[in-house]
């Protein structure tokens, strides 16, 4: 199975200090939708991996989250792409749970889920607590400059990232680098 993991927020969409909290406020980064269409095209499944602590914020309901998920669905199948499944985390920082990345609990949830190793499976994030979650469980790290990593372009990454984190301008660049090495 050829199978790729993607952070939400600044990574798909664009990310917010004040939280993504409806359907009308989940707005596609340029190219991101195709980027999926794209990998989907060229045989990879792609699943989600996002933390969602404004729902334990009260910011939002689930309602409303699946709202923002159901318009990024419909929004996808209009290009041709498809993400297979959704893991999220619904706690806050302080509730210290092992799904909120940069634990590994939602990678462990697609691991058992699946039923693969993760071991050399892409994960694509915006920030390091993204790429930490996966690297736990052998994912190769793949950094975004969308979203919280935007600060980044030009500098040498911080120390907090994981070693061989491979960097791309958006999600179409990760994809185009990801559809040449594995065609």
């Amino acid at each position: 199975m050829k199978l790729v993991i993607l952070d939400r927020d600044g990574t798909i969409n664009e990310d917010s200090p004040d939280y993504i909290k409806s359907a009308a406020e989940w707005l596609p980064l340029p190219g991101a939708l195709e980027a999926i269409a794209r990998l989907n095209h060229a045989g990879w499944q792609v699943v989600v991996a996002s933390n969602q602590s404004g729902l334990g914020r009260g910011l939002f309901d689930v309602a409303a989250l699946n709202a923002m998920h159901t318009k990024m669905h419909k929004m996808l199948a209009k290009v041709g792409g498809r993400i297979e499944s959704i893991f999220y985390c619904p706690h806050g920082p302080e509730e210290a749970c092992h799904c909120r990345k940069p634990m590994p609990g939602l990678f462990e949830q697609i691991r058992d889920r699946f039923g693969v190793d993760l071991r050399g499976v892409p994960s694509v994030g915006d920030s390091a607590r993204d790429l930490i979650a996966g690297v736990e469980l052998g994912c190769e790290p793949h950094l975004v400059l969308t979203g919280k990593s935007e600060a980044l372009r030009g500098q040498a990454l911080p120390a907090n990232f994981p070693a061989h984190t491979q960097v791309h301008e958006n999600l179409q660049a990760f994809a185009q680098s990801l559809i040449a090495r594995h065609p």
